[in-house]
């Protein structure tokens, strides 16, 4: 069984900004049912990240899998053959398809997929197609494909979901596990809590400064893991930084002035109820003693955790007690100090002594 699959250039309208971006394609050339998904890069990881939601939409595998000579796939080409990527040839052994490549500079070899993609970009992408965000875009294209697949007729009129029917049978199952597309890269924090991925700048909790960051790079998303701590970033374009207030709350805390100039942002992040306070602050005692009042509320949060604060701050506001005595009970409160237990001793139980036990002991000595 064999398909085809490339990369298709595509306009869309992005909160509410009109952006290019990339549409993956792979299309069953028996059945000619398509699976599509849009991607900001046309890089090794969307096209990597592509197979394996096509795979699982599917539910199989085809046994033969045609391409262009794209750099995602080929590392070098030495006819008849190829040197694949490293990280293709890995998802390919993952699946156990067989990867075939047109020839180089023919560009009628994988015509159906080519010409396939021109027509979805005038059938479901004409007007331009708007949404909040990219999946929210894709996962309504993929479903307006598979309507479409249960509607469009062949000669013999079968409709391609009919065929399909007939095709998956043949298809290999999947293996137990999908295949992971992320990019491994070993990065490094600056002083700053920074760290830059081909031009890409993230902010990572303070206390990660200057220690090595294992990230897992996906198409829209980057997974950053230090000492056993996970962060999640949302991928942003090349040159630009996603910078998160919210990871320099310890320094914050410190500086008052630095608060009031970042407190839109800040309490974005932090959410409800921290923007009800900030704006009864400001309003009540002017933005400077605002910004005191509220690095005194931050660091309460380094020490008690947001979510604690967060609810000491809601009992205060929806009663009316602007004067926080809730948040002063939570900073009054002691911090139980973590203890760390090694995995191997993590499941015994030890029991505390008392003076109780000794008296035992020495009656027992005594008779």
């Amino acid at each position: 069984m064999k398909r085809r699959s490339t990369f298709f250039e595509v306009t869309l309208d992005l909160d509410e900004q009109r952006v290019n971006r990339w549409m993956f394609l792979l299309r069953l050339m028996y059945s000619g049912r398509d699976v599509a998904w849009l991607y900001d890069r046309c890089d090794q990881t969307a096209f990597l990240d592509g197979h394996v939601r096509a795979f699982a939409h599917l539910g199989g595998v085809p046994t033969r899998c045609v391409y262009d000579n794209l750099s995602a796939a080929v590392r070098r080409v030495l006819f008849p053959g190829r040197v694949l990527t490293q990280r293709f040839m890995a998802l390919s052994t993952h699946y156990l398809f067989e990867p075939c490549f047109a020839r180089v500079g023919t560009g009628h070899d994988k015509g159906g997929v080519e010409g396939r993609g021109k027509g979805i970009r005038l059938q479901h992408l004409v007007p331009v197609p708007a949404g909040e965000t990219l999946e929210q875009v894709s996962a309504e294209l993929l479903e307006r494909l598979d309507t479409q697949a249960q509607r469009r007729r062949d000669a013999q009129g079968q409709t391609v979901m009919q065929r399909f029917a007939q095709e998956q049978p043949v298809l290999r199952p999947l293996p137990a596990r999908p295949f992971e597309p992320r990019l491994a890269v070993a990065l490094r924090a600056s002083r700053k809590a920074l760290v830059t991925y081909h031009a890409e700048t993230y902010s990572l909790p303070s206390h990660w400064r200057l220690l090595d960051v294992m990230a897992y790079v996906g198409p829209s998303d980057i997974r950053f893991i230090c000492r056993e701590e996970t962060q999640l970033r949302r991928r942003v374009q090349r040159h630009e930084r996603h910078i998160r207030y919210s990871d320099y709350l310890v320094e914050l805390s410190r500086k008052p002035q630095a608060v009031r100039q970042v407190a839109p942002e800040l309490m974005a992040e932090l959410g409800e109820p921290f923007g009800r306070l900030w704006t009864l602050l400001e309003q009540t005692h002017g933005g400077r003693e605002a910004g005191r009042l509220l690095a005194r509320v931050l660091a309460t949060v380094v020490q008690h955790g947001t979510e604690a604060v967060a609810a000491a701050l809601t009992t205060a506001l929806d009663g009316g007690q602007h004067h926080l005595l809730e948040l002063a009970a939570l900073r009054r409160e002691a911090v139980p100090a973590a203890i760390p237990v090694p995995e191997p001793l993590a499941h015994y139980v030890v029991e505390a002594a008392c003076a109780a036990d000794f008296d035992a002991l020495l009656a027992q000595v005594h008779a």
